[in-house]
């Protein structure tokens, strides 16, 4: 290794053990396999690895500062003039990890790390629609695996440290030799007195038990964009579940939950709304106010932007059918990633009254007497004018 071990973890060469090991921990943390994938810093990640097992070592340390190679054959490494074996040949051939070797996949990979990033979490947050279409800033409470703030992280309690493995040497892994026609063959497993970590922690913290992280709730602030429909997750970068050893967070994801309206039925970008109005009212035509969705933000006490409009005046047609439809373009909800809105569609439904008095019974028979449709004794309505249909037939007949 060509490089300076120190400045690999970013210290000076008179750095105490406390300063390595933050230095290394803070490395970890940024350029693990979980959180940064690419080759490049993969190989990165090993080497400050490397780096870290040589500092954190006294002995290892004072050879490296005498001028000794950390990891060469003539270092302070095991193996040197071991000689050439069938293991040797297997290992070639298997990457360390020979056949037979059951639960040693990633055998030959060395000491796992006890720094890993954590899960995401997820929450779920119910709204209501017009908080979905414009958009709102919530307090949310939230129970998650946080750092330890009595060992740091490090899993170890005040005053002590993880130590080397005894019996795989800070390895993480050991040798299996199994007698076999073709020879010896060696297979590496993880080793179980420290789990692959290839240290152990002697005397864990008390308050996380060696674990690095405790659970703990919080109050977080998070901002709903407008747009957001039932499904829709917001992502809160690392502010999920703490990793092992206080290794860094996941992300947390908030799923929105829109609950349905009294009035307004969202699809899309658009929003439905029914209106009914009197017979008199299609008839004759009649204007109305109808309220829009930002009227609920006034209701809920929300800031409003100066000017906003919380209602429209809606003009019904003269002459209107039930079922007609009227549309006020970009009165719907705005669109998530641009601030295009969607329609608002009005149906209208005409209402025939139930009850009448006599009076108004008198003028509907007026009127229906002079637009000729009075009815029979039998119940049927005498149509005056004949359609042209109707018209046609006739005078084929004579």
């Amino acid at each position: 290794m060509s490089q300076d071990l120190y400045e690999m973890l970013g210290v000076s060469r008179d750095a105490d053990g406390d300063a390595i090991k933050k230095a290394y921990r803070r490395l970890a943390r940024q350029l693990h396999p979980d959180v940064n994938p690419d080759p490049e810093t993969q190989e990165r990640f090993k080497e400050v690895s490397r780096a870290y097992e040589v500092l954190s070592d006294p002995q290892k340390r004072a050879a490296y500062d005498r001028g000794g190679d950390a990891f060469g054959q003539g270092g302070f490494g095991a193996g040197a003039g071991a000689g050439f074996s069938f293991t040797d040949i297997m290992d070639a051939f298997f990457g360390g990890n020979a056949p037979g070797g059951g639960a040693a996949a990633g055998g030959g990979r060395g000491p796992r790390p006890r720094v890993r990033r954590g899960q995401d979490a997820l929450i779920r947050l119910d709204i209501d629609l017009a908080e979905a279409a414009f958009g709102v800033t919530r307090e949310l409470k939230v129970d998650t695996a946080v750092v330890c703030e009595t060992c740091d992280g490090d899993g170890a309690a005040p005053g002590s440290e993880p130590t080397t493995c005894t019996q795989c040497r800070g390895a993480g892994e050991v040798a299996h030799v199994q007698r076999s026609f073709l020879g010896e063959i060696r297979t590496l497993r993880p080793c179980a007195a420290c789990r692959g970590f290839g240290t152990v922690i002697p005397d864990p913290c008390r308050t996380c038990s060696g674990d690095g992280r405790v659970r703990s709730r919080r109050t977080l602030t998070v901002k709903i964009p407008g747009g957001v429909d039932n499904g829709t997750r917001v992502q809160l970068t690392e502010q999920g579940e703490v990793g092992p050893g206080g290794g860094p967070a996941g992300d947390l994801y908030v799923e929105i939950r829109v609950a349905e309206h009294d009035f307004f039925i969202r699809q899309g970008n658009d929003l439905h709304c029914t209106v009914t109005v009197p017979m008199t009212a299609a008839a004759l035509g009649a204007s109305i106010t109808l309220p829009l969705l930002e009227a609920d933000l006034v209701e809920d006490g929300a800031e409003t932007e100066s000017g906003m409009e919380t209602e429209v005046v809606l003009s019904i047609k003269a002459g209107s059918q039930s079922g007609t439809e009227q549309v006020l373009r970009g009165r719907g909800v705005p669109g998530l990633r641009n601030t295009a809105r969607g329609d608002l569609v009005v149906t209208v439904v005409v209402e025939t009254p139930g009850k009448l008095d006599a009076r108004q019974e008198a003028l509907l028979r007026e009127l229906a007497e002079l637009r000729g449709e009075q009815q029979a004794a039998d119940g049927s309505v005498q149509a005056q004018h004949k359609s042209v249909l109707g018209r046609l037939r006739d005078k084929f007949n004579h």
